[in-house]
């Protein structure tokens, strides 16, 4: 089979983090794994770098800070183009472009797409947190093997919320995972993650991040301090149990991701066979 081609698209804007090194973790684990495979990283908000469409075979847009509304950068138009790029070529050809939107690139697509309302929460939403399938999503390849509910770890200042039913209808997309319901607070419970198409999948929390990463930052003194005086101290002591959990984090981390990768690669060589001529 030919070299499968990933591009990583860097949404940070320079901002250091650890998603993004989580992200190529997981590829390179593919890669060493996969066989022929080659990772390029673009680097979008600062650079206004965006790979070509027709040139890779697996898209991966990270999470990042700031807001998801227009701005009027010049990689904002440029990141939508590619997006419907995505979108038209697998429309119009038989083989296929597979895409993976993580949270910023989550609530971008789903302006984009006008999917929905998409708000600055009331305060920001750091931690680990229970995600609850939908019907949909009990029927979802990616989270074959997770709990009902799973766990996944949320940063985030911005919230997709407010679906629009009849405009995902219309596009063909489902909603398979859902914020966990707060009887108490009268607030929207936020759209966590959409099957677009058979091709692209997105989740509004980050299926990249590392427990064990997490861990060593919590405890460090500074960021420990910072969460309890942020969150308070149950919420700290409840997050580190949770990372330190293998059924929570570690579980999450260990298949949405790589599964998204090895069911492009499959897809590929079945499309590698159907699309070549004899």
């Amino acid at each position: 089979m030919k070299e499968i081609r990933i591009a990583v698209l860097d949404m940070n804007n320079g901002k250091e983090n650890q998603g993004f090194p989580n992200i190529l973790e997981i590829c390179e684990n593919f890669r060493n794994n996969a066989g022929s495979v080659s990772i390029e990283t673009f680097d979008v908000r600062q650079k206004d770098e965006i790979p070509k469409v027709e040139d890779y075979d697996i898209f991966i847009s990270s999470g990042g800070p700031g807001t998801p509304e227009r701005e009027g950068h010049s990689w904002e138009q440029k990141w939508t183009d590619f997006l419907d790029g995505v979108w038209n070529f697998n429309k119009k050809n038989c083989d296929k472009k597979y895409l993976f939107l993580i949270c910023h690139s989550f609530q971008l697509a789903a302006i984009h797409w006008k999917l929905g309302t998409v708000n600055r929460r009331k305060s920001y939403s750091f931690g680990v947190m229970p995600i609850h399938k939908t019907e949909a999503g009990e029927k979802e390849f990616l989270f074959h093997k997770l709990n009902e509910p799973f766990y996944g770890v949320d940063s985030r200042q911005y919230q997709f919320i407010q679906p629009d039913h009849e405009r995902l209808e219309k596009l063909g997309m489902k909603i398979v995972a859902i914020e966990k319901e707060r009887p108490h607070i009268e607030l929207e419970r936020a759209v966590m993650a959409i099957r677009y198409s058979p091709e692209i999948f997105g989740t509004q929390f980050h299926p990249e991040a590392n427990p064990d990463g997490m861990l060593r930052n919590l405890e460090e003194e500074k960021n420990r301090d910072a969460m309890i005086r942020d969150y308070g101290e149950q919420k700290y002591i409840d997050t580190i149990k949770q990372l330190a959990d293998e059924d929570k984090i570690s579980l999450t981390r260990s298949q949405i991701l790589p599964a998204f990768l090895w069911m492009a690669a499959h897809q590929m060589r079945i499309y590698d066979l159907i699309c070549t001529d004899d």
